[in-house]
């Protein structure tokens, strides 16, 4: 674990090295336009496709992708409006860049992919940094800390992995928990959905034993569904969420770290831990064990 975090470090501040410390511009509107056809990015020099901090501002939008079935973090509404708290962070972003925010929804598997081909500026959809991944796309400061966790039935309640072992266990493809099932359980039997709303349901038809993603969802999901319980509440390593684009923009990387180190100062992801999680998850459950602030992991 020690490793792990960091090495995360050591990658949050490469990246803002590398970034150095632009400048931005703050105010601007706050709206939001779904639906829409992505960044429409071009290939830089370098071969990769993104669109710099220039380009997006001359556009008047910013283009994130973010989960719309991944209720407390990025899920769309009764009303078909985007809510969470990415959500909630994606719509500062927008305001301090002075532009509009067009959200595109985004599958676990394709969060990489949609930066590679420009279909997003940013993506905001609890994405874990792990070593992998920070070779196909760069990785901002982090905002949130996670581990795994594991939701079953009351009836069959599962608390350690060796209880998985002959059992189904349910993950979203491209996920964390896909990745380490696979390389340090291969004798437990993963059933793969493409959508998170897929994958509970199948929790919820008995098709598997149990399921796993960030411990911060399945701990949401548990309270909102009665009969289920979250048995193994921390598993493998603690990691961190960050916000990502293409490999090699800069000067998005730049506008983000300098993003996330100025929020530190009005507490912003607490206001929006307040705002989007503690309804969900109560206030007994510490703030500090899954917010940072500033990019700093404590």
């Amino acid at each position: 674990m020690k490793k792990t975090i960091a090495w995360l470090l050591t990658v949050t501040l490469l990246a803002a090295s590398l970034a150095g410390c632009g400048a931005k511009e703050k105010g601007g509107t706050e709206t939001q336009a779904e639906g829409g056809d992505g960044a429409g990015t071009q290939a830089q020099g370098d071969g990769a496709i993104y669109r710099t901090v220039d380009e997006i501002k001359e556009s008047g939008k910013i283009v994130i992708g973010v989960f719309s079935d991944k209720n407390p973090f990025g899920y769309v509404d009764e009303n078909g409006k985007y809510q969470g708290y990415d959500i909630y962070f994606a719509e500062r972003i927008a305001k301090d860049m002075g532009v509009e925010v067009e959200y595109v929804s985004t599958e676990a598997a394709s969060r990489v992919e949609y930066l590679k081909t420009g279909k997003v500026d940013v993506i905001l959809a609890n994405f874990t940094v792990t070593e992998e991944r920070a070779k196909e796309v760069d990785f901002a400061a982090p905002y949130m800390k996670v581990a795994l966790g594991v939701v079953s039935p009351d009836s069959a309640l599962i608390t350690s992995v060796e209880e998985l072992n002959g059992k189904t266990l349910i993950v979203a493809k491209g996920t964390t928990a896909e990745t380490y099932f696979t390389e340090n359980h291969p004798e437990v039997k993963l059933l793969k959905f493409d959508q998170y709303t897929e994958a509970y349901n199948a929790l919820l038809d008995g098709r598997g034993d149990a399921l796993s993603t960030d411990n911060t969802e399945v701990l949401a999901w548990a309270l909102q569904n009665d009969g289920f319980s979250v048995g193994i509440e921390s598993l493998g390593d603690l990691d961190v969420i960050s916000p990502a684009v293409s490999k090699g923009n800069t000067t998005l990387l730049t506008w983000l770290n300098d993003e996330i180190t100025a929020l530190a100062d009005e507490q912003f992801f607490h206001a929006d831990y307040k705002a989007t999680l503690e309804p969900v998850y109560g206030s007994e459950i510490d703030i500090d064990s899954l917010v940072v602030e500033g990019g700093k992991v404590e």
